[in-house]
C-alpha cells in the first residue's frame, strides 16, 4: 500500500477514535516513514528535523494567545459587552424584537469578525460576551443555532480571506507549503484565489439566518454556571485607551513587518510599558495565552514533522502518477476529490491551519499533473484546508461558540454547534471551491 494514503489513514483514524490529535499524526508519520522504506530511525529523524518548519507560526500563536489575554486585562471586552447590553437589553418588547434580533446579529457578527483580523483575540472574547447575553437571547426567543453558526462565520470566513492577523499566518502557510513543494506564488495572488469559497460562506450564513433558523425557539431562563461568570475587571479610559493603541499598532507593524511575531511583541510592550496592568498581570497574561493557544502550536508542529516523513518517502510522486493515470485529464473530478479529502483529514485533525502542511505535500504535485493553474492550487489547497473546520468536533471554531452557548446547560455541541455549521459552511464551501478551481 502507499505509504503516503497508509498514512493519513491512520492519522484520520486515529483521530475519529479520538486519540490525540498530536499522538495520531505523530503515529501516521511513523508508520508511513518505515511502510515507505525509510526505517524507524531514519523515520524518527526526518520526522524531528520536520517539526521546525512551523516553528514561526507556533510562536505567532503563541504571541497572538499572549496578546488576547492582555487585550482582556485592560477591560476593553467588558466595555464592548456593555455597549451590546445598552443597545438591546432594553429592546425586548413584540414591536422591537425584528430590530433587537437585527442589532444583536450585527453586533455579534462584527466582533466575531473582527477577533480574527481586526483584534486577534480569536475565541478569548465567546466566554465573555455570549453567557451575559443569553438572557436577552431567551427573550427574544434566539435559536442559539443560529448564534452558533454566526459566530463560526466570524471565526472562519476572516482568516480565510484577509491576509491579516490570524488570516496572514493562514495565507502564510499556504504560500510557504505551496512553494516548499515547487510551485512559487505570492501572498498578493491568495485573497484573489479565496474570494469565491469566501462568498460561498456568506451564502450559507444568510440562508441561516433567512431561512433554517428563522423561527422562535424557547429556553428556560437558568443561571449561568459559575465558571462562566466572570470575574470583575478594574479599567479606566486610560487602559482602554492603551488597549486601541497597542491594537492599531499591531495590525500597522504587521503590515509592514509581514511577522505576526513582531506585531504582536509590539502590541504587547505597548500594554506592559503603559502600565495597562502591574508586572504580576503581565506574567500571568503571557502564561494564560500561551496556554490558550498551545494546543494549536504543537498540533502544528507535528503536522510539519509529518509532511516532512510522507514527502522522504518518495511516495508522494507515486501515489500522484497514479491518481493521475486513473482520473486522467478529468480536472473536474481532481478537483471534487481533493476537496473531499481536505474536508475529512480537516475533520479528523480539528485544525484548518494544521491540514495545509499535509495536504499540500500531494496537492501540489497532483494538481500540476491533472493541468490546474498556480491560482487554481491555491483555491484547492485553501479550500480543502478550511473545510471541516466548521462542523470539526474538536476545532476551536466549533468548540468556543458551545462554551459560550452552553453557559447555562441548554447548548449541545455536536447537534446544536457542529451540525448546523457543518451543513451551512462545508456544503457551500465545497460548492464555490469547486467552481474556483474550475474557472482560475
Amino acid at each position: 500500500m502507499n505509504a503516503v494514503l497508509l498514512s493519513v489513514i491512520v492519522m484520520l483514524v486515529l483521530s475519529l477514535l479520538r486519540v490525540h490529535v498530536v499522538l495520531a499524526l505523530s503515529i501516521g508519520a511513523i508508520v508511513g516513514g518505515v511502510v515507505g522504506g525509510l526505517g524507524f530511525l531514519e523515520t524518527i529523524e526526518v520526522f524531528s528535523e520536520g517539526l521546525g518548519g512551523n516553528a514561526t507560526v507556533a510562536l505567532s500563536y503563541a504571541l497572538l494567545g499572549a496578546f488576547a489575554v492582555a487585550i482582556s486585562k485592560t477591560g476593553l471586552p467588558d466595555v464592548m459587552v456593555n455597549v451590546v447590553l445598552r443597545l438591546v437589553g432594553k429592546e425586548g418588547e413584540n414591536r422591537r424584537k425584528t430590530l433587537s434580533k437585527a442589532l444583536l446579529f450585527f453586533v455579534i457578527l462584527i466582533i466575531s469578525c473582527f477577533s480574527q483580523n481586526v483584534i486577534p483575540i480569536h475565541i478569548a472574547f465567546i466566554p465573555i460576551l455570549i453567557p451575559p447575553i443569553l438572557k436577552i437571547l431567551n427573550e427574544l426567543e434566539v435559536d442559539r443555532r443560529l448564534i452558533a453558526t454566526i459566530l463560526t462565520f466570524g471565526l472562519t470566513a476572516p482568516y480565510i480571506f484577509l491576509p491579516y492577523g490570524f488570516g496572514q499566518i493562514f495565507h502564510g502557510i499556504i504560500q510557504s507549503n505551496i512553494a516548499d513543494n515547487g510551485l512559487e506564488v505570492t501572498m498578493a495572488e491568495i485573497p484573489t484565489a479565496m474570494a469565491l469559497p469566501t462568498i460561498g460562506l456568506v451564502v450559507g450564513l444568510l440562508f441561516a439566518i433567512f431561512v433554517t433558523y428563522r423561527r422562535p425557539r424557547s429556553y428556560e431562563n437558568r443561571e449561568i454556571n459559575a465558571e462562566f461568570k466572570q470575574e470583575e475587571i478594574s479599567y479606566s479610559n486610560w487602559t482602554i485607551a492603551c488597549a486601541v493603541v497597542a491594537i492599531v499598532v499591531t495590525l500597522v507593524v504587521q503590515y509592514y513587518s509581514e511577522s505576526m511575531i513582531i506585531a504582536g511583541l509590539a502590541g504587547l510592550m505597548i500594554l506592559f510599558l503603559s502600565g495597562s496592568f502591574n508586572r504580576r498581570e503581565a506574567d500571568q497574561a503571557v502564561t494564560e495565552g500561551m496556554k490558550m493557544m498551545a494546543f494549536i502550536g504543537f498540533v502544528m508542529l507535528t503536522a510539519a514533522g509529518f509532511a516532512a516523513v510522507i514527502r522522504e518517502t518518495g511516495h508522494v510522486e507515486l501515489l500522484v502518477e497514479q491518481v493521475a493515470a486513473v482520473i486522467g485529464q478529468q480536472r473536474g473530478l481532481a478537483a471534487m476529490l481533493m476537496l473531499v479529502v481536505g474536508l475529512f483529514i480537516t475533520m479528523g485533525i480539528g485544525s484548518s491551519f494544521s491540514t495545509i502542511p499535509i495536504i499540500a505535500t500531494l496537492f501540489v504535485p497532483l494538481g500540476l499533473a491533472v493541468g490546474f493553474s498556480p491560482m487554481a492550487i491555491i483555491v484547492l489547497i485553501g479550500t480543502a484546508g478550511a473545510l471541516g473546520d466548521a462542523g470539526a468536533p474538536a476545532s476551536d471554531s466549533t468548540l468556543g461558540p458551545t462554551a459560550g452557548l452552553n453557559a447555562d446547560g441548554q447548548h449541545n455541541h455536536i447537534w446544536d454547534t457542529c451540525v448546523p455549521t457543518f451543513l451551512h459552511f462545508n456544503i457551500p464551501l465545497l460548492l464555490f471551491g469547486w467552481i474556483a478551481a474550475m474557472m482560475l
